[in-house]
């Protein structure tokens, strides 16, 4: 069987997040989404523990379950050098551990949902190891808080230790990623990190599992791609859309070149605002092979629905017009992700034909992008082509999208469509 699953989110026990980020908000929008796994997030604050515990019943070690929503053990924590590093725990008791182990080094893990821990990504990674824990990089590419922020090489910040996966974060895809092959034994995950428990956020990126069924047993044995189990798609962002794709003052989001940011020192000629290196550019520095593993799932650049919807008709993405086309496209088919990847193109144009062709354009590579960097998102716009054409007319039209230094390669979709 093949589900969906979300793995690194955050609860309102974390700064800078939604209070409205709750078990029973979560399993209702990851239902409206069309994922059937969600990370908990945070979960070595005992105060979530407490709040899963109570809307949640135990499918199996590991695993819970509301309203047909399973919920997999997972945490975001930050070493002594501010690299953040995704947790994927087999049990509460295995929480608790690691809870107690890291109090040592931790002012705030009782109190903070993703906690600051004195200690390296090392010394992490081997703690993790010895629990049982799977252990792997946040957004390994962003210019903050990431493993290729600090370090040039998964060995120079974990040494000996084991880690099973590497996130890619919404600035990069696993195209992108595999430029350095030291990470082509490792398993990708594409997660949405959200702080919000909206549909536009949560979900935003996913993985399509593979497996027998969903437990965290099962999980695990995908990403080490054991016994037939394996993650069969990451989907996301077009990483030109990620706030940090390109170089770019972190104030007026000027973007500059690599060597125009080093001409500047770094600093921006416009504003005096700091200007952050790109994960395009950063990849590039690091970039050792031109080679992919054959193993490597697909990956499907998505928008938001509700981004999609909102790019069509001109409003915000949480105005109410855009949430009434949005609950139209999800009464008729249940969720966002099958709208987005596996809805034919004439069922979607039944519900609204100006969006359908928007979805179709997104699925094709046909979108014009862009990018975003220094913190800021990119945009997406609908080639007046398209917007002026039938729905039949689609597929012969050609349309010139603005040719980039980075322009990633959209996988047919027919290659991975959920079975039926």
């Amino acid at each position: 069987m093949q589900v969906d699953a979300d793995l690194h989110i955050h609860s309102r026990y974390s700064k800078a997040v939604s209070k409205a980020m709750t078990i029973p908000n979560l399993a209702e929008n990851a239902r409206f989404k069309g994922l059937g796994v969600v990370g908990t997030g945070d979960i070595l604050n005992p105060r979530w523990e407490g709040e899963l515990l109570r809307y949640t019943e135990k499918v199996d070690e590991g695993t819970y379950e509301r309203n047909g929503i399973r919920f997999i053990l997972t945490a975001e924590i930050e070493d002594n050098r501010r690299v953040h590093h995704v947790l994927i725990f087999p049990s509460i008791s295995a929480v608790r551990e690691m809870r107690k182990e890291l109090k040592k080094y931790s002012g705030d893990i009782e109190t903070e949902g993703r906690p600051r821990v004195g200690l390296s990504a090392a010394e992490i990674a081997e703690m993790a190891n010895e629990l049982g824990i799977l252990i792997g990089p946040a957004h390994a590419f962003t210019p903050w808080t990431s493993l290729y922020k600090e370090y040039d090489s998964l060995k120079e910040a974990y040494g000996n230790a084991k880690i099973h996966f590497l996130e890619l974060g919404l600035s990069a895809d696993s195209e992108m990623a595999d430029r350095i092959k030291a990470h082509h034994p490792l398993t990708y995950l594409s997660n949405s990190d959200a702080h919000s428990p909206m549909p536009h956020r949560l979900g935003r990126e996913f993985n399509r599992f593979e497996v027998k069924e969903v437990t965290f047993e099962e999980i695990r044995k995908a990403i080490l791609k054991r016994g037939g189990r394996k993650i069969v798609l990451n989907a996301g962002l077009d990483p030109r859309l990620g706030k940090y794709h390109l170089t770019a003052c972190s104030r007026c989001y000027t973007k500059y070149s690599l060597e125009e940011a080093r001409a500047f020192r770094w600093k921006c000629p416009k504003c005096g605002g700091r200007i952050k290196k790109g994960v395009h550019d950063r990849i590039l520095e690091l970039a050792d092979t031109e080679e992919r593993p054959e193993d490597r799932p697909p990956y499907l650049h998505l928008a938001p629905l509700a981004e999609i919807i909102a790019m069509v008709i001109g409003k915000g993405v949480e105005t109410k017009a855009v949430r009434v086309i949005w609950e139209r496209f999800l009464k008729e088919f249940r969720s966002e992700i099958r709208v987005l990847v596996d809805v034919p193109l004439e069922s979607l144009a039944e519900v609204h034909e100006e969006v359908a062709k928007a979805v179709w354009a997104y699925r094709e590579g046909k979108l014009i992008v862009i990018p975003g960097g220094g913190g800021k998102y990119g945009e997406i716009r609908l080639p007046e082509e398209i917007r002026k054409a039938g729905i039949e007319d689609l597929e012969a039209i050609e349309v010139e999208v603005p040719k980039e230094e980075y322009q990633p390669r959209q996988t047919s979709l027919m290659k991975f469509l959920r079975p039926k």
